[in-house]
């Protein structure tokens, strides 16, 4: 596949934002590594319960951080103490700060001796962690996911694994703005509406029509905003046969390799009383029907070429002006109000809710 410079996007190779990096279940207190953003990284929980991120080579030796079983650092249940990570070559210890505060053989601690941490937050199950090429703090917030996680009435999501993909992220994100593949993959009908609003650091699709499986009823209407905080995962508000609320992640491992996961939280009564069984399987088997949905996308991303530019009609959708604003998360933030000034509005690419009231 391509890389970020044959798209055009901007001068970092990966789009700043938050991303999942995997279900809060990941986290331990074995240091297990993982690579995202072309690093390879360390992922673990100190004894607080909070989770940490670091990047995986010890600056002094070059160590990697988190492979290795044999070290008496291992052995001797060293590995993690307090919030602090030692590196299993020679015990050299970084705190959460990401500086060194102990060698176990010296009193001297080189001040270069720093291990690269990355802002992480646990929300809704899942472990989100900010990247910057800047190395900046964050410069939006990470969203609470509708306040559905944990609220009454609500069947908390699975985590579904979509697979590797050998595909840019932003060929994931096109979906934003493509019309024309929502009845052919997604087994849309009847469409009413199709938009997308750009605001800032976020898009919105705007949804209205017919489902072959997601409703019950060939005179049901999906109802749904879809929308991207950030290049790094979806969610949406899904009015059908119960009201749900869907995320999609998508966090680059190299720059045209991309792992996937899908979620579905469901609605299945007002909160008046205790879920049950029942309540949980319904739930399991709407997420199923939404995962199903999305593996079609994940189909055609696993089999595809790149697409640098699109033969785009006009009736596609907005893929220009989506592909702009996904280019603001590669550029420097001193650039950023200016692609946003430029891409920010609404484009309706169908509406036909005049007519069927006409009608």
């Amino acid at each position: 596949m391509a890389k970020t410079s044959e798209y055009g996007l901007g001068e970092f190779p990966f789009a700043r934002g938050w991303y999942m990096i995997g279900a809060a279940t990941e986290a331990t207190s074995t240091p297990s590594s993982h690579r995202y953003f072309g690093k390879d990284l360390v992922l673990y929980r100190g004894e607080s319960g909070k989770a940490y991120l670091t990047d995986a080579y010890c600056p002094h030796m070059g160590a990697h951080i988190a492979r290795n079983k044999t070290s008496y650092i291992v052995l001797d249940g060293e590995h993690v103490e307090g919030e602090s990570i030692r590196c299993p070559f020679h015990g050299w210890r970084f705190g959460p700060d990401g500086r060194c505060n102990h060698i176990p053989y010296s009193d001297f601690i080189p001040k270069a001796a720093t291990l690269r941490h990355y802002p992480l937050e646990e929300r809704a199950g899942i472990l989100w962690a900010w990247h910057d090429s800047e190395e900046r703090e964050p410069d939006y917030p990470l969203p609470d996911f509708g306040g559905h996680y944990g609220a009454p009435g609500w069947v908390e999501w699975k985590i579904d694994f979509m697979g590797d993909l050998d595909v840019h992220p932003v060929e994931v994100v096109d979906n934003m703005a493509d019309f024309g593949h929502f009845i052919p993959i997604h087994g849309a009908t009847d469409w009413q509406y199709f938009a997308n609003e750009f605001q800032d650091h976020i898009v919105h699709q705007y949804y209205s029509a017919g489902h072959r499986t997601l409703t019950s009823d060939p005179d049901d209407m999906l109802v749904l905003d879809t929308w991207y905080t950030g290049p790094g995962f979806l969610q949406s508000e899904m009015a059908g046969a119960f009201d749900s609320f869907i995320m999609i992640a998508n966090t680059p491992i190299e720059e045209d390799r991309v792992r996937a996961w899908h979620g579905l939280m469901v609605k299945v009564h007002d909160g008046s009383r205790e879920i049950t069984d029942e309540d949980r399987a319904n739930a399991l088997q709407y997420q199923e029907g939404s995962r199903l949905a999305f593996a079609q996308d994940v189909e055609i991303w696993a089999n595809k070429r790149a697409c640098i530019n699109p033969l785009a009609v006009p009736a596609d959708g907005p893929y220009g002006k989506l592909r702009r604003w996904y280019g603001q998360f590669h550029n420097p933030r001193d650039k950023v109000a200016g692609i946003q000034a430029r891409v920010n509005g609404t484009v309706v690419t169908l509406d036909k809710r005049q007519d069927k009231t006409a009608a």
